[in-house]
C-alpha cells in the first residue's frame, strides 16, 4: 500500500479550520483508493513570528522540499500588520515560494453549474466556464530589485529573464496541449519593456507547440473580456502581478472566491493552497468555506501524487454535495437545502466520497 508524505502548513485566521475539513476528505479518499497518507505540520506566517520570531522558520522550508507535497491555509492578519516588513508573515510567504521553487501557480476558475446564481454574471454567459489561469510566481516585481521607499518616493522593479519566461511558457503549452488547445498570453508590451520580451518568448515557445493556437492580450483587455465573455478563454499564462490580479477576478465569475483552489509547481515540491486569504473576520465562527482548499487537494492527489481517481473522487464528491443543495454561508442565497458551518460541510464531502 502506497503512503504518501504530505507537509501541513495551517498558517493563520482560518487556514487551521480549512485544512483540518481538507485532510479529513483526503483521509477519506485514501480508505477508498487503497493508499495512506501521512502528515507533519510546519510553522509559516504570524503563528510561527509569535512562536519562533520569524515568519519562516528555516525547518519549514526544509520539510517542505522533503515531503511529497504541502497542503497550506493561510497567513497574516491585522496583528502582525504593523511590524517591520521584513518580519511580515507574506515576506515569509514569498520567501516561502521563492526557496521551495515553486514557480508555476495553477488557478483554475471552475464554474459549478449548481451555483451559477451564485455570480453576478449572467448564467448563460458563465455556464459550463473552465478557465485554467498559469500565473508565474517567484519572478516579475514583487521579487525584482532594487526596491525602496524612503517616505518622499517608492520603487519596485519588476524584471523577467528570458529563462524564466520559457520555463512558465512551457508548463502553459503542456496544460494547453492537455485541454482545448488554446492559450491565451496576458501582458502589457505596449508599455512595458518586460513584457515586449514576454510576448517575443511566448511567440517563439509556439513554434514547438504548432496545435496549440496562441493569442496575446494586454491586461486591461483581458480583464474586461474575462467578465463580457470568460468562455472564450482556456487556458492564460501571465506573470506574476497581473496573473495575481487575473486569478482574483475570475473568482468572481465562479462566485465566490471561497471555491477557488490552486496549485504551486516546482522542480522539486510542490504547495496546493485556496486562493482566498486568512480572513480573520470570521476566524473561530465555523463559518469559512473549505471548498477551495478540499479542491487544492484534490489538485495535489492528480499533480503531484499521480492519484487521477482519488482526485476525481473528491471532485465528484463536491459537485454532489453542490447539486443536493448543501451550502456554507457565502453561497447560502442559492437554491440551499440546508447551511452547513465549516465543519459540516467538509463531513458530508467526506461521506460522498464513493467509488
Amino acid at each position: 500500500m502506497k503512503n504518501y508524505n504530505i507537509s501541513i502548513i495551517k498558517g493563520d485566521g482560518i487556514g487551521p479550520e480549512i485544512i483540518d475539513e481538507a485532510i479529513k476528505v483526503l483521509d477519506a479518499v485514501a480508505k477508498v483508493c487503497d493508499f495512506t497518507m501521512s502528515y507533519k505540520e510546519y510553522l509559516m506566517g504570524g503563528i510561527a513570528i509569535d512562536e519562533t520570531g520569524v515568519p519562516l522558520p528555516e525547518e519549514t522550508v526544509v520539510g517542505v522540499l522533503d515531503s511529497d507535497a504541502c497542503l497550506f491555509g493561510a497567513i497574516g492578519g491585522e496583528k502582525w500588520d504593523k511590524l517591520d516588513r521584513s518580519l511580515r508573515p507574506e515576506t515569509g510567504l514569498l520567501s516561502f515560494r521563492k526557496q521551495v521553487g515553486v514557480y508555476a501557480n495553477l488557478r483554475p476558475a471552475v464554474v459549478y453549474n449548481e451555483l451559477l446564481n451564485a455570480s453576478t454574471l449572467k448564467p448563460e454567459v458563465i455556464k459550463n466556464c473552465d478557465i485554467m489561469v498559469v500565473r508565474e510566481l517567484i519572478g516579475g516585481i514583487y521579487f525584482g530589485e532594487p526596491r525602496g521607499n524612503d517616505g518622499q518616493k517608492a520603487f519596485n522593479t519588476m524584471v523577467y529573464t528570458r529563462e524564466e519566461v520559457l520555463r512558465i511558457g512551457k508548463k502553459a503549452f503542456e496544460l494547453a496541449m492537455s485541454r482545448d488547445k488554446k492559450l491565451c498570453s496576458v501582458d502589457k508590451a505596449n508599455v512595458l519593456d518586460v513584457s515586449q520580451l514576454w510576448r517575443e518568448v511566448m511567440s517563439e515557445l509556439s513554434k514547438d507547440y504548432p496545435e496549440v493556437e496562441l493569442t496575446h492580450i494586454y491586461i486591461d483587455n483581458a480583464l474586461m473580456q474575462l467578465v463580457r465573455n470568460p468562455k472564450q478563454f482556456d487556458v492564460i499564462v501571465t506573470g506574476n502581478i497581473f496573473g495575481d490580479i487575473l486569478s482574483d477576478a475570475a473568482s468572481m465569475v465562479v462566485g465566490s472566491i471561497g471555491l477557488l483552489a490552486s496549485a504551486s509547481l516546482g522542480d522539486k515540491t510542490a504547495v496546493y493552497e485556496p486562493i482566498h486569504g486568512s480572513a480573520p473576520d470570521i476566524t473561530g465562527q465555523g463559518i469559512a468555506n473549505p471548498i477551495a482548499t478540499i479542491q487544492s487537494a484534490a489538485m495535489m492527489l492528480r499533480h503531484s501524487l499521480g492519484e487521477e481517481k482519488a482526485a476525481s473522487l473528491i471532485e465528484k464528491a463536491i459537485k454532489g454535495v453542490l447539486k443536493d443543495g448543501y451550502r456554507t454561508k457565502d453561497i447560502s442565497l442559492f437554491d440551499a437545502k440546508e447551511i452547513l458551518n465549516t465543519s459540516k460541510m467538509g463531513d458530508i464531502i467526506a461521506s460522498y466520497v464513493k467509488k
